[in-house]
């Protein structure tokens, strides 16, 4: 996929996004002249540690977007298992496509072409819960 096709795909993902809003988050461009770097907004899930809080993120997209998966980083300070001390969020559906070196994930679990901002931050949400 070129480049074109890739910030095509993102500008079409924002668009959903913005037409259809998802519960739980907003999203939108850190600047609006770069395709590739997203600010999010989650609301911490009900019945969660994270309820009624706001947490600001970042997704940063490769150019060859949708073949390897963005990177996200939570800019609201937060303490879970799978947020680094840095913001660096580590879930399956963000680790590089293929066969995991060390054996703890299946490779359908890793990154696919099909998922979207949305399974994204849905995936993200889920974690949080």
């Amino acid at each position: 996929m070129s480049e074109a096709q890739s910030a095509l795909l993102l500008r079409k993902q924002l668009a959903e996004l913005n037409k259809d809003p998802v519960e739980g988050f907003s999203a939108g461009l850190i600047d609006d002249n770069d395709i590739y770097r997203w600010e999010v907004l989650i609301i911490g899930p009900p019945d969660t540690l994270y309820e009624g809080g706001f947490f600001k993120c970042h997704l940063y997209f490769p150019k060859e977007y949708p073949l390897r998966p963005p990177k996200m980083k939570f800019i609201t300070e937060l303490w879970h298992p799978n947020i680094e001390k840095n913001g660096d969020v580590c879930i399956s559906i963000l680790h590089e496509p293929g066969d995991d070196k060390w054996g703890y994930e299946k490779a359908e679990e890793r990154w696919l072409p099909v998922h979207t901002v949305e399974t994204i931050l849905i995936s993200v949400i889920s974690m949080l819960a």
